[in-house]
């Protein structure tokens, strides 16, 4: 599986939105996610037009996540940046088993990005943060 650089953005922006505890606006995600603001304009977005998050104008106002971040899956967000997946095409002949393969490995990567939520990805950042224990 290819990640675009769209789509890891709009993880950086997720994950930072769902660390956030009041809105935050676009200008801010851009310069702590260091994605280039037009293009952090275009992927919030998206992301909002997909249902992934709210918005508000004004001094007070800025983005956050439509739904708690253990209720957004990784998949739910590649799927708004990426879109679906083609179909591949068929192989020729001796490579043909190779079709059933490929299926089984995408549903593979969908499981598991399904399964992974932003609260998981947060989790493992503060799990990374926290000082190692003497041993």
């Amino acid at each position: 599986m290819r990640i675009s650089a769209r789509t890891q953005y709009a993880l950086g922006a997720m994950l930072a939105l769902a660390t956030a505890d009041r809105p935050v606006h676009a200008e801010r995600i851009a310069a702590t996610q260091e994605i280039p603001r037009r293009f952090c304009d275009n992927i919030l977005l998206q992301l909002r037009r997909a249902g992934l998050l709210r918005s508000q104008r004004g001094p007070d106002g800025g983005y956050w996540l439509a739904r708690p971040p253990g209720e957004i899956a990784l998949a739910d967000v590649i799927r708004v940046t990426e879109g679906a997946e083609p179909d591949a095409r068929p192989f020729p002949r001796a490579a043909a088993p190779l079709a059933a393969i490929w299926d089984r490995l995408r549903s593979h990567e969908n499981a598991l990005l399904s399964e992974i939520t932003l609260a998981d990805v947060v989790a493992a950042g503060d799990d990374h943060d926290a000082p190692a224990e003497p041993g």
